[in-house]
């Protein structure tokens, strides 16, 4: 005989959120879902790195110092940890608000709006919040029921609100906000060193081997033989590698700095939320660019609100075969029962005891249903019945 039994199922609250984001290591990392462009950010900085370590550091260490390979991998090490902890990392998403409190929310909200006419545009949903004097307007999400704090936005790729959204980076394959912004910012800043690092080096190399044995000998440098064929071609894709990085992240570092400097997101900045026709000062700066910088860089980084590997417990059921349990004061009835057995058995499973004597005889006549006999004297003859003669004719 089957029998069904609960058993708990543990889940994790990242196996539940909403959004198009990817997990890994049981929630530990969270990345977007279109990841095809980081893949190709790590070759380009493993590929370029490992060239110059195999080739010309080799002949750099002996010939001009030892701190050259070294001072590369610091600046390479330094790199990848703040790539991996931009990429790896919760930006700042906002949780979605649960059924009850977007339920709230709407109320709230046709109570202030009042009832809109048919055929007319509602009103926007906002709502006023003052900040350093001034007034900064809070959008309501149409996706995540709520309204999102100041400065947040909503990514279209990740399909999330993001706390000082800044941008959604394919290279890094993650939203950058409030939480990665400055591991982003020292990301592309140590990458911009490492590149004008790597692309001068190589200069040095090529320029070093021209004075020995020439310019177009060093390009050549033993035709003929594949190993030095191999090593022109590496060291030529080098430097077009680094030549070309140069412009892009070099002025991506200069940009980001500027942002930096005056407390502002690069959202706001296309945007034109302080630089519009209105000409309204960014209530988030301090007017002083160290301050901004410190606040941006070495400010207290806020935790993350998601709670990715919190348990959510659920009950499945399983069929199990074996049989029916019974309870401890109940007893298997026997194969064969009378009538009277089983009036016994049954007065056992509802009181729980068995019954006296006198419960389980006969039931007998009471009182009234008894025939009335005469009661008889000493020394007086019997009377006869009169169903007696009767019964005799």
């Amino acid at each position: 005989m089957s029998v069904m039994v609960a058993r708990k199922k543990v889940v994790r609250k990242w196996e539940k959120l909403p959004g198009r984001n990817t997990f890994c290591c049981d929630g530990r990392i969270m990345m977007a879902r279109q990841k095809g462009i980081f893949y190709l950010t790590l070759f380009l900085i493993l590929g370029t790195c490992a060239l110059f370590f195999a080739f010309e550091c080799r002949y750099l260490a002996v010939q001009l110092s030892p701190a050259i390979p070294v001072f590369a991998a610091v600046l390479f090490l330094f790199a990848m940890a703040t790539l991996l902890r931009t990429s790896f990392s919760d930006p700042g998403v906002i949780p979605r608000a649960l059924p009850d409190e977007a339920a709230f929310i709407e109320m709230e909200i046709e109570a202030t709006n009042g009832t809109v006419p048919q055929g007319q545009r509602p009103p926007p949903r906002i709502k006023n919040f003052q900040i350093n004097n001034q007034i900064v307007k809070l959008k309501y999400c149409y996706t995540c029921k709520i309204f999102r704090p100041p400065r947040a936005s909503h990514c279209s790729i990740c399909d999330n609100c993001v706390e000082r959204f800044d941008h959604h980076c394919p290279w890094v394959g993650n939203c950058v906000g409030k939480r990665n912004y400055r591991y982003f910012y020292l990301f592309i800043l140590s990458l911009s060193l490492l590149t004008i690092y790597i692309f001068t080096f190589n200069i040095v190399y090529v320029a070093l081997k021209s004075l020995k044995i020439g310019f177009l000998n060093t390009l050549k440098e033993t035709p003929g033989t594949y190993p030095s064929t191999t090593l022109t071609v590496l060291t030529v894709l080098e430097v077009l590698i680094c030549f070309f990085t140069l412009w892009s992240v070099v002025g991506l570092t200069g940009f980001h700095t500027f942002l930096v400097a005056l407390n502002q997101t690069t959202n706001e900045d296309i945007k034109g939320s302080w630089t519009g026709k209105n000409r309204v000062q960014n209530p988030y700066s301090h007017g002083n660019i160290v301050k901004n910088c410190c606040e941006v860089l070495c400010g207290p980084l806020p935790p993350s609100v998601l709670d990715r590997r919190g348990i959510l417990q659920q009950e499945e059921s399983t069929a199990q075969e074996g049989p029916c349990p019974r309870g401890p004061g109940t007893q298997e009835p026997p194969p064969t029962q009378g009538p009277r057995q089983a009036e016994e058995s049954s007065m056992k499973q509802q009181d729980g005891c068995i019954p006296p004597p006198s419960a389980v005889t006969a039931p007998s006549l009471s009182d009234a249903e008894m025939p009335q006999e005469k009661q008889q004297t000493p020394g007086e003859p019997p009377v006869p019945s009169p169903d007696a003669g009767r019964a005799e004719h």
